[in-house]
């Protein structure tokens, strides 16, 4: 796992919050020169942890105001039929996010549409209209919650929690 520092942290949590902010606004806000703050953006960058920014949208203002989860199992799994499956699904305009799972699905399909004859249309018309498509189950969002704010997984510390030093202490009279 990568190493990010607080500075790491804080400027990630600075971008997340509106990746549109000048480098001087997040410098001022973490506490840094701009030139520190940018030299640490670009370093995020190049190991991958920024990959970009991406533009949040209102979906039902976009006229898909429905959206669902729809858990589809493929037959049979063959390397073939899961990622030509994944290909289809994810060129979908419906498909606003496609999950290659494990367990008793294979894929949990994002959708979001203008309402629910075009859920009920997109489920009857077109995915089991697939022939390796052998089981689905849908599920209707009522609200859908995201954090806003990602931020890298805490440092576990030593393994097995035991501190340096054999994990015994000596009694101090």
């Amino acid at each position: 796992m990568a190493q990010f520092d607080d500075l790491d942290t804080a400027i990630l949590r600075e971008l997340q919050v509106d990746a549109r902010r000048t480098n001087r606004d997040v410098a001022a806000a973490v506490g840094v020169a701009p030139t520190t703050a940018l030299d640490r953006t670009r370093a995020l960058r190049d190991r991958g942890v920024i990959r970009g920014a991406t533009l949040d949208v209102d979906l039902a203002a976009l006229g898909r105001g429905v959206q669902a989860l729809v858990a589809v199992r493929v037959r049979p799994p063959s390397r073939a039929n899961i990622e030509g499956f994944r290909t289809w699904a994810a060129a979908l305009p419906e498909v606003v996010g496609v999950f290659v799972t494990s367990g008793s699905e294979d894929f949990l399909l994002h959708l979001a549409v203008p309402d629910l004859d075009h859920l009920y249309a997109f489920v009857i018309d077109r995915l089991t209209e697939r022939p390796e498509v052998a089981d689905v189950r849908t599920s209707v969002v009522y609200e859908h919650l995201r954090a806003q704010v990602v931020l890298p997984a805490p440092d576990p510390g030593p393994k097995g929690g035991r501190a340096r030093g054999g994990g015994r202490r000596r009694r101090t009279p």
